[in-house]
C-alpha cells in the first residue's frame, strides 16, 4: 500500500502526482506536468503547474507549498511536523510542540516524526522512543521544560502487565521523581516513587509474593552500576562505550533512588552519584570528548 506523506516542499521542488492542499483541506487533482515561467529579466519567477483536469496553479518560485505527496521527506523537518493534523492537548501535538523548540535537531525531530502520525500507548517501541527523547532532553539537552512535557506523554500511563512496555514507564517515572525532588516539590516525587512502585505487589501468592521481594531487595543492596564495564571502556578509550555505560548507570540510580534507595546506598549517595553522572555526561558534549583518565572518582558503587 503507497504511504500519503504531507510535506512542504519549494515551488521548484513540485512535480508530477503531488497533490496540493486546497483551502478546505482535501487534496487537489494530482498534478500532471510543470513549468517555470519567468520574469521580464529572464529570472524564474514562478512555476505553472497543470492538474490532471486542465487547471492551472501558479506558485512563486522561492516560496514553499504543502502537498501529499507519494515521496517521504530525506529527514525529518519541523515544515513537515506542523502541518500535521493533531488534537490540541493530545500525546501528538504534546511532542510537536516540543520539535518546535529543535528545528534544526535530528535527534529530536527524527523520533517525534515518528510519533506525531499517531501514538500508540500499546506499542512498546513507541514508548521507548518517547523515553529517549525525554532523556535525550534531560540528560545532553538539559532542558527542563520540555523534558517535563515529553515525561506527561509516558508518566499517566497505568501498568498493564506489560513488563516490556512497563520499562520504558518506570524509566520516566523515575526522571520524574528525581526531578521533583531537585525542584522541591517532594509530595509530587513521592506520588511518582509511588507509581514507579506499583508492578512490585501484584503477585497474590504469599509464598511467591515473599520469595520476589526477598530478590527485590538483593538487587537494590547489590546493583550492577556497571564499574567493570565503564573502567573497560576507559581503558580502552572507546569513548561511545563510556558514554553508554554512563547512562545506564545514570538509569539505575534513577531507578535506586526512586525506589526509596536500598540498605547499601542511601538518599544522601544516590543523589551525589547521580548529580556526578549529570555533570560527568553534560561534560561530553559528543562522545568522541569522553575523557578516558576519568576513572577513579567516578561515582560508582562501594566495594
Amino acid at each position: 500500500m503507497q504511504h500519503d506523506y504531507i510535506r512542504a516542499i519549494r515551488a521548484e521542488k513540485v512535480g508530477p502526482g503531488n497533490r496540493f492542499i486546497t483551502r478546505t483541506g482535501t487534496p487537489s487533482l494530482p498534478v500532471a506536468s510543470t513549468r517555470t515561467v519567468p520574469d521580464s529579466f529572464g529570472t524564474p519567477a514562478f512555476v505553472e503547474a497543470t492538474l490532471e483536469s486542465g487547471q492551472k496553479v501558479t506558485i512563486a518560485c522561492g516560496s514553499t507549498i504543502r502537498v501529499h505527496t507519494a515521496e517521504p521527506p530525506p529527514e525529518a523537518t519541523l515544515d513537515e511536523l506542523t502541518v500535521i493534523p493533531v488534537e490540541e492537548g493530545s500525546p501528538e501535538s504534546v511532542l510537536i510542540e516540543i520539535a518546535r523548540e529543535y528545528p534544526w535537531d535530528q535527534r529530536v525531530l527524527a523520533p517525534i516524526a515518528k510519533l506525531s502520525r499517531g501514538f500508540n500507548q500499546k506499542s512498546g517501541a513507541q514508548l521507548e522512543d518517547v523515553r529517549d527523547l525525554a532523556h535525550l532532553l534531560f540528560v545532553e539537552l538539559d532542558d527542563r521544560p520540555n523534558v517535563w512535557r515529553a515525561l506527561g506523554v509516558l508518566t499517566e500511563l497505568p501498568f498493564d502487565g506489560n513488563f516490556g512496555r512497563w520499562k520504558s514507564i518506570q524509566s520516566a517515572l523515575a526522571i520524574a521523581a528525581y526531578l521533583s525532588a531537585s525542584d522541591g516539590d517532594l509530595e509530587a516525587a513521592r506520588r511518582y516513587s509511588e507509581s514507579l512502585r506499583v508492578a512490585d505487589h501484584l503477585e497474590e501468592d504469599p509464598l511467591k509474593a515473599k520469595l520476589t521481594a526477598e530478590l527485590r531487595q538483593r538487587q537494590l543492596d547489590e546493583p550492577n552500576l556497571f564499574d567493570r564495564e565503564i573502567h573497560r571502556a576507559t581503558a580502552a578509550r572507546d569513548a561511545a562505550a563510556i558514554r553508554s555505560w554512563r547512562i545506564q548507570r545514570l538509569d539505575a540510580l534513577l531507578y535506586l533512588l526512586a525506589h526509596g534507595g536500598s540498605r547499601t546506598l542511601g538518599r544522601e549517595e544516590l543523589q551525589r552519584m547521580i548529580d556526578h553522572e549529570l555533570a560527568t555526561l553534560r561534560s561530553l558534549d559528543a562522545p568522541d570528548d569522553a575523557d578516558p583518565q576519568d576513572t577513579e572518582d567516578d561515582g560508582g558503587a562501594r566495594g
